[in-house]
């Protein structure tokens, strides 16, 4: 078929299953874009990839929040550091 170059009635006998199946299988996978994919491939944006404003606000949004977050985990190591080195400082 898509892959060995098999007909697909001779494939659909290999595999035990009716033959219209199996062109239903790889006519919907030739339609998708994807020959292991159910749903149809994602279409395209219909402003060519440009981002909304609301879209372009959330974004820069998330990526304040994601920095943010860095930051504090950064923050967090540094203090846990200080905590180890402090508890190994003690022990001695």
């Amino acid at each position: 078929m898509v892959e060995t170059g098999k007909p697909i009635p001779e494939v659909a006998a290999d595999l035990g299953i009716h033959p219209g199946a199996l062109y239903s299988w790889v006519s919907r996978a030739r339609r998708n874009g994807s020959p292991s994919s159910d749903r149809p491939a994602a279409e395209p944006s219909p402003s060519g990839g440009r981002l909304r404003e609301s879209e372009r606000a959330e974004l820069e949004r998330l990526r304040a929040e994601a920095r943010e977050k860095d930051r504090r985990i950064r923050e967090l190591e540094i203090g846990r550091d200080v905590c180890k080195r402090f508890t190994a400082f003690w022990v001695r």
